[in-house]
């Protein structure tokens, strides 16, 4: 039977495509299904804010009567005017184990590329860099987390086969937390402290941090700017960012470093791990997924490192050792074991730098795939 490409149009056929992932994933012990609500945000105009300066077009396919794939494609105007490529992103792509379904799913997306004169295909990617990105090629038995994508291992052989290639990598570790802060990263932080005059911020409650939020996201900006597809966030990017995750973070596993003017210069945000809890909750916060969330937060021995950054004129003075140094008390303190690092790319040396003083290895690997279609 032939396979149909229906393209998504109502809420209804919405929640069918973020619901997908379900059926092909079932029992599978790696893959972390997102909150429900979060994608289906995500997803509609009228609450990400990202459709000021995005479009977006979502199809379904269909074999026999039954959804058989997925895939987002996504035209971000200032990822063009900033980078000066002519791509369309492609994302949210899943699929049975199917050439033909794999297939159909891509060529709807090419199609619209070349109905608006793109040049290239690329992809798995998002909205913005705060969103899935990279396509799992190593480490296919390794838990997934939050902030990333899992994929089968027959992912990235059909879009090869399709003629995608490698555009961009990122790698992951996984490092164990030491019983104590290696002495080299507490005498980098004391020196750091002391002759640049810095400070790390001591809040007890999430909401102590919002003032700082709009700062924190102009360190993201500032040294994000140079890597692999990012663009500036806009004002009502970064007031939704800030309502979705600066209302459940564990403050003490926050560490963010201003200076004598009490301006924020360089942050870490990490995380317990939800892997599990978001596994048991199947994408759903209700009836009891929140409790399993709320376990997670309170009691784990597992955490996610998601972002870090600090002022480009601030990189290489071992501010990283002092919010290393920081979170890694704060591990120690709560009983955290493993950490994920979640994606780094391969190229970015400084940041893969920072681990040499850690028991670190790197388990997953993720791609960036392109087609050219001029």
């Amino acid at each position: 039977m032939s396979i149909e490409i229906r393209e998504v149009k109502t809420r209804q056929e919405l929640k069918k495509f973020i619901r997908f992932p379900h059926s092909i994933y079932k029992g599978n012990a790696y893959w972390v299904p997102g909150l429900d609500f979060d994608e289906m945000n995500t997803l509609s105009r009228n609450k990400n804010p990202a459709f000021e300066v995005c479009e977006a077009r979502y199809w379904l396919a269909y074999k026999d009567g039954k959804i058989a794939g997925r895939i987002a494609g996504i035209l971000n105007h200032a990822y063009i005017e900033k980078w000066k490529n002519r791509y369309i992103r492609f994302g949210w792509i899943d699929f049975i184990d199917d050439e033909e379904v794999s297939k159909a799913l891509l060529q709807a997306v090419e199609n619209w590329a070349k109905e608006i004169g793109m040049t290239a295909v690329h992809g798995p990617l998002g909205f913005t860099d705060l969103d899935y990105e990279g396509m799992l090629v190593e480490g296919f038995d390794k838990l997934g987390t939050m902030a990333t994508i899992y994929n089968h291992p027959y992912y990235p052989v059909h879009l090869e086969k399709l003629g995608y290639r490698k555009d961009v990598d990122w790698v992951e570790y996984e490092s164990s937390v030491p019983t104590e802060i290696p002495a080299r990263i507490e005498e980098i932080a004391a020196n750091v402290r002391e002759k640049l005059n810095l400070r790390t911020l001591k809040v007890k409650k999430a909401k102590e941090l919002l003032p700082y939020a709009p700062r924190i996201f102009e360190v993201v900006d500032a040294s994000y700017s140079g890597l692999y597809g990012t663009v500036p966030l806009t004002k009502k990017q970064v007031e939704a960012y800030t309502k979705q995750y600066f209302g459940f973070i564990r403050p003490d596993f926050v560490s963010v470093v201003v200076d004598g003017n009490d301006r924020v210069i360089g942050f870490g945000i990490t995380m317990p791990s939800l892997s599990k809890a978001l596994q048991k909750s199947r994408g759903k916060l209700f009836p009891f997924g929140f409790i399993h969330l709320l376990r997670a937060l309170k009691k784990n021995d597992m955490a996610d490192m998601y972002l870090i950054g600090i002022l480009p004129e601030y990189q290489g003075k071992g501010v990283n050792a002092l919010i290393l140094c920081e979170i890694g008390k704060t591990f120690i303190q709560n009983g955290i074991v493993h950490v994920e690092t979640n994606p780094e790319l391969e190229q970015n040396l400084k940041v893969q730098a920072q681990w040499k003083f850690f028991d670190t290895r790197q388990h997953k690997r993720r791609r960036v795939f392109i087609k050219q279609i001029a």
